[in-house]
């Protein structure tokens, strides 16, 4: 059974392990035949069937059309850019720049401000962000600012982030969902408001949000958007994205990393001094595409749309309160599993990364950020295995 034929033959209902033991763990036989229990779906998401079918498709392309591939190529391309639009509710998939990674999307942005940007953003950033943002400052390429928006009770609290938001202030970058801790950050459009009221861009880290709950970047907003489809989506490595709002479009930014494929006719090989790009997000391509990446992550965004992001999410936060149950039973406090967390619970201990070391020689995946252990059940997590996952835990932190 093909994915859309196993995704009708559920309904529309809410989702139920009885039926996604039917018809869709068959969509994941052979990651599913390996042993053991994973629970770093927000690290690296399993794939389909499909997508081995999916990346013989595009391989065989190359091999029997060679340069003819181009057109089938560029198709999928434009397919890839539309779905990545309807899952973070883009207004136009031209809007939709595929990256490598969402610290090539960041570069982009940096690269693309005049002068010297002076950039706010937060500690509890990725580190790929923080890196990238560190070391633009070291070199004198940005003026930085990080803040905290932990608040003392633990939670999420902006306020010291709104305030650093004033005249002067070029880009402001944060996460819709902090990797560390999976808590979802609130009311960002309440600061893309307060970015332009003083004249600055937002740009948001969604990568733990886009496949996790439903994510609408136009209501929020943001000028820019980075992601990608390595957790939920389901696509693997280097299938990410850069999301340029219509009107930063219109704005008249003009990015400095750009290829050949940023041009109007890029197949035309005309040079015109100076250059006529492409238009709308077209003028943020670079060269060369890596072009596999768009039938590698074809599967996982198929199966998400089919599914739907919102009956996703309500089955997560099934599996995610079961999970926190059973660890509670067990003598465990787990933080997550609500509308102010993501797709993973976090276990806040010094002994985090050993622990995660300890399950694993239990043969059950997950992983650790600092002080905080991650466990991310998903659609094809049963519950007989979060409930063994709770009794080898209480086992190991007590050996």
């Amino acid at each position: 059974m093909n994915l859309a034929d196993a995704v009708a033959a559920m309904g529309s209902g809410a989702l139920t392990e009885e039926h996604l033991r039917l018809h869709v763990f068959p969509l994941f036989s052979k990651t599913l035949a390996r042993p053991g229990i994973y629970l770093a779906n927000h690290s690296l998401g399993r794939p389909l069937d499909q997508t081995e079918d999916d990346l013989r498709e595009g391989f065989h392309l190359w091999q029997s059309k060679l340069g003819d591939a181009w057109d089938d190529w560029t198709d999928e391309e434009h397919a890839h850019r539309s779905r990545l639009a309807q899952l973070i509710g883009a207004s136009r998939a031209d809007c939709i720049v595929p990256k490598t990674s969402a610290g090539q999307g960041l570069r982009t942005v940096l690269n693309a401000l005049g002068g010297v940007p002076r950039v706010v953003s937060t500690v509890g950033e990725f580190d790929s962000v923080d890196v990238i943002l560190k070391q633009y400052a070291a070199v004198g390429r940005i003026s930085l600012q990080l803040v905290t928006c932990q608040g003392a009770d633990g939670g999420i609290d902006l306020s010291e982030l709104m305030e650093m938001i004033c005249d002067g202030v070029d880009l402001v970058v944060i996460s819709q969902v902090m990797f560390m801790t999976g808590q979802v950050v609130h009311d960002l459009d309440a600061v893309a408001e307060q970015c332009h009221r003083v004249g600055a861009r937002l740009l948001v880290d969604a990568y733990h949000a886009v496949g996790v709950f439903p994510v609408d970047v136009a209501r929020m907003n943001a000028d820019f958007m980075i992601g990608g489809s390595y957790k939920y989506l389901r696509g693997g490595p280097g299938a990410a994205f850069l999301y340029v709002s219509p009107e930063a479009l219109l704005s008249g930014l003009r990015p400095i990393d750009i290829g050949w494929f940023a041009k109007e006719q890029p197949f035309n090989y005309e040079r015109p001094d100076p250059p006529r790009f492409a238009s709308g997000g077209d003028v943020f391509l670079e060269s060369t595409p890596p072009v596999l990446t768009y039938y590698q992550a074809r599967a996982g965004q198929q199966l998400t749309l089919q599914l739907g992001v919102t009956r996703i999410r309500e089955y997560a936060m099934d599996r995610l309160g079961r999970l926190k149950r059973y660890l509670a039973d067990a003598g465990i406090e787990a933080e997550g599993g609500d509308g102010g967390h993501g797709a993973f619970l976090t276990i806040e201990t010094d002994s985090a990364v050993s622990l995660a070391g300890m399950l694993e020689d239990e043969g059950i995946t997950t992983d650790a950020r600092g002080r905080f252990l991650r466990l991310s059940p998903d659609y094809l997590t049963p519950d007989s295995a979060m409930r063994e996952v709770a009794t080898a835990l209480a086992s190991v932190r007590t050996s």
